[in-house]
């Protein structure tokens, strides 16, 4: 092999090693930024997540919303398998209410209540979680 030779590929080889070193840096950071979404029942048979930042879908229960002086509310979501009570404080977005789709951004902790940061309320109110659309549609 000549130095030439020697030389193109001693610098291939460098950027090869270097693009997939890029590569796995982006995939690692995209990795511990993913927000997954659970189900109810998928999220009280996980134990490995108290205290971190996931989402949770499912439908708000017909009377399980209870609203205090502050903005504070209280609420229990179904996916009509498990139920599991979320707590938030904030203004709910203007198509929340009972029976409705909804998606919660917050931390499940070891009490196994949810403590949401975030409630939304998609699209319209016809909005259900695809998770929760096919079993929506057995029950009734």
């Amino acid at each position: 092999m000549s130095p030439t030779q020697r030389t193109r590929l001693f610098k291939l080889t460098k950027m090869i090693v270097a693009l997939l070193a890029g590569v796995g840096l982006i995939l690692y950071a995209f990795s511990n930024n993913i927000n997954l979404f659970y189900t109810p029942s998928e999220l009280l048979k996980e134990t490995a997540l108290p205290n971190k930042v996931i989402r949770l879908g499912g439908m708000v229960v017909e009377g399980s919303v209870e609203y205090s002086d502050n903005l504070s509310v209280k609420f229990v979501l179904t996916d009509y398998e498990d139920n599991i009570t979320v707590y938030y404080t904030g203004i709910l977005p203007d198509l929340f209410k009972e029976g409705q789709g909804i998606v919660a951004l917050g931390k499940i902790n070891d009490s196994k209540v949810f403590n949401a940061t975030q409630v939304l309320a998609k699209h319209d109110e016809n909005y259900m979680p695809p998770e929760l659309s096919s079993i929506s549609k057995s029950t009734t």
